[in-house]
C-alpha cells in the first residue's frame, strides 16, 4: 500500500507525523494567553487546536464565546480558577490542579485568576486556527465582581 506524501497549500506534509516544537505565543483577544502546540499555524492541522494556555494572576478573560467550537481544559498548576457561565453568567464553578473543564459552543463564560500563581491548562479545541472564532460582550463583563 502507499500512503500518498502530497503537501497542502500550507507546505505541510500529509504523508507523515509531525513532531512541533509549538509556535509563538500569544495573547488571545479575550485576555487569556496562548501557546500552541498543534494548530493550522504549526503543523496545518485541519479541526484540531492543541496547546497551553494561561490565566495569569490576578487577571480574568473579558466575557466571551468560541462561536464555532467546543473547548476542553486540564488545570496544570495554579491555586484555582472561577468560571462563569450562562446566558447572564450566573454559574460559578471552581476549578483546582487536575480538574478537566468542558466549554461547549456558544457558551458565555469568563475565568478569574485570584490567586498569586499564574493559572495553566493544556487545552484542545475543534478549531485548528490561533485568531478563533470569539465573540466578546463587553456589556457581560462588569457582572463578574
Amino acid at each position: 500500500m502507499t500512503i500518498s506524501k502530497e503537501r497542502t497549500d500550507a507546505g505541510f506534509s500529509r504523508g507523515k507525523a509531525l513532531v512541533s516544537k509549538g509556535d509563538a505565543g500569544y495573547r488571545a483577544e479575550q485576555g487569556s494567553d496562548y501557546l500552541p502546540g498543534v494548530s493550522a499555524e504549526s503543523v496545518g492541522s485541519t479541526v484540531l487546536w492543541l496547546g497551553i494556555a494561561t490565566i495569569p494572576p490576578g487577571k480574568r478573560t473579558k466575557a466571551h464565546v468560541h462561536e464555532r467550537h467546543e473547548t476542553a481544559f486540564y488545570m496544570l498548576s495554579g491555586e484555582e480558577l472561577e468560571l462563569w457561565s450562562g446566558d447572564e453568567l450566573q454559574h460559578r464553578d471552581v476549578m483546582h490542579r487536575g480538574d478537566y473543564l468542558y466549554i461547549p459552543a456558544n457558551v458565555l463564560h469568563v475565568a478569574v485568576n485570584r490567586g498569586a500563581e499564574p493559572a495553566v491548562f493544556i487545552g484542545a479545541r475543534n478549531e485548528p486556527t490561533a485568531q478563533e472564532s470569539v465573540v466578546l460582550y463587553p456589556e457581560m463583563d462588569s457582572r463578574v465582581p
